[in-house]
């Protein structure tokens, strides 16, 4: 049986840099597939789909809430064509209802241990429209490794320079995060992976740098310790989210390899100053990610924040405004109160109000959006700083040998394209 799983296309925040990064989703659910299902993987954001194509079956992963209508645009065409079409991945968890309307089938939850009985059912012609198993978690030891040989590897390059893989220690979070749905999505245990199968994944990707996508490394310190301790050998160089704030952890991080973090400055305190100096006393970067138009923000908060993240001396800043997402506390609070003024999810990207604030217009927060990326890149354009911290794993992997010089056959491409 020949599946063609398709990843839609979605668009960048506002002046963020393009870059694209291979999708985990995909890889991770291509694992768990039966042996004798054929992938043929298509990144609509890097690649065209070719609806003349007839697979025995359709699956449509979706990550995010911009990407369902195209999600279902293309479900509808192969529909139309007799070819069934299931769709599975986070988006489609927090949009189930509506996806239903496109799809002979949704999956809701982990793929692992579950693609058995669906595939059955599709080939008896007895597909279900769903498969629910989001209050089922698999046992997290059945967690295997992706199936990175599913990507086209080039098309994630720029200009010779391989991004990074994505890669996971763990499933779960502890925390329940206003903004976030990861509660809803997979729990709030903290199911980590076993090391060994971690490392062994880790080793096996022909990359040298990393990106460990997982919600917050920051969840069990005894964890961490033993995660970076296997790392060390490994010798890789990688970027995460949160890491516990710990001396030995941050010690270990660092000799783990840790590139730099991606940390939430969710206000001006001398906690967070001081949190920022320690990544960077232990040489690790910082890529803040800043949210504003919480309840508690007025426009001079906002203000006085950038002044902030300029003074405590952040590597990057990626600014979005709150955004609500079904199945968050913030779609619970600002649904319930009819504050949300648009329901199209195209614009649910993370860089447009759909909402009304509490202390401002919808059309003040969009200015102030933009007021953050100008006044935080206005000194030192992003470029700039991108090119500091790209400069500062260079040495990293040179001090240890272990720096892979660009592919000399795409210095001239972008993304699979002609570089501009």
């Amino acid at each position: 049986m020949r599946l063609k799983l398709i990843y839609p296309k979605w668009s960048k925040l506002m002046r963020q840099t393009e870059f694209h990064l291979p999708p985990h989703g995909p890889v991770v659910f291509a694992a768990a597939l039966p042996e004798d299902v054929e992938v043929d993987f298509i990144d609509e954001n890097l690649q065209t789909i070719d609806f003349n194509d007839r697979p025995d079956v359709v699956g449509i992963s979706m990550m995010l809430t911009i990407q369902v209508k195209r999600g279902w645009e293309i479900a509808d065409r192969y529909r139309q064509m007799g070819i069934p079409v299931i769709f599975g991945g986070i988006a489609t968890m927090l949009h189930a209802e509506e996806t239903m309307t496109h799809a002979d089938a949704v999956f809701l939850g982990e793929a692992e241990g579950r693609m058995e009985e669906v595939f059955s059912d599709l080939r008896s012609g007895k597909l279900k429209p769903v498969y629910d198993y989001l209050d089922q978690q698999p046992p997290i030891e059945m967690v295997g490794t992706a199936r990175r040989d599913i990507l086209q590897r080039d098309l994630y390059n720029y200009k010779g320079v391989q991004m990074v893989d994505l890669v996971h220690a763990s499933r779960g979070c502890r925390y329940h995060c206003y903004p976030c749905a990861v509660a809803y999505l997979g729990g709030r245990k903290f199911r980590p992976r076993p090391i060994d199968k971690t490392i062994a994944e880790m080793e096996a990707i022909d990359n040298n740098r990393l990106f460990l996508v997982d919600n917050s490394l920051a969840q069990d310190t005894q964890w961490e310790l033993d995660l970076f301790k296997e790392m060390i050998p490994l010798k890789k160089k990688w970027c995460c989210h949160p890491i516990e704030d710990h001396p030995e952890v941050l010690d270990l991080a660092a000799q783990a390899g840790a590139w730099y973090v991606y940390q939430a400055v969710f206000d001006t305190s001398d906690y967070i100053r001081d949190r920022i100096k320690r990544y960077h006393d232990n040489g690790i970067g910082v890529e803040g990610t800043i949210l504003i138009g919480l309840d508690r923000h007025t426009e001079d908060y906002i203000k006085q924040l950038i002044d902030f993240l300029l003074d405590i001396e952040l590597d990057l800043a990626e600014f979005t405004v709150l955004t609500p997402f079904p199945h968050t506390k913030a779609w619970d609070e600002l649904h319930g109160q009819n504050r949300i003024f648009t329901y199209d999810w195209d614009e649910y990207s993370a860089d447009k109000v759909v909402y009304h604030p509490k202390h401002m217009s919808a059309e003040k927060l969009q200015e102030l959006l933009a007021y953050a990326w100008d006044t935080f890149y206005h000194d030192e354009p992003q470029e700039i700083k991108m090119s500091k911290l790209f400069t500062q794993v260079i040495r990293k992997e040179m001090e240890d040998n272990t720096y892979r010089p660009r592919k000399p056959e795409l210095r001239d491409m972008a993304f699979g394209r002609k570089a501009g």
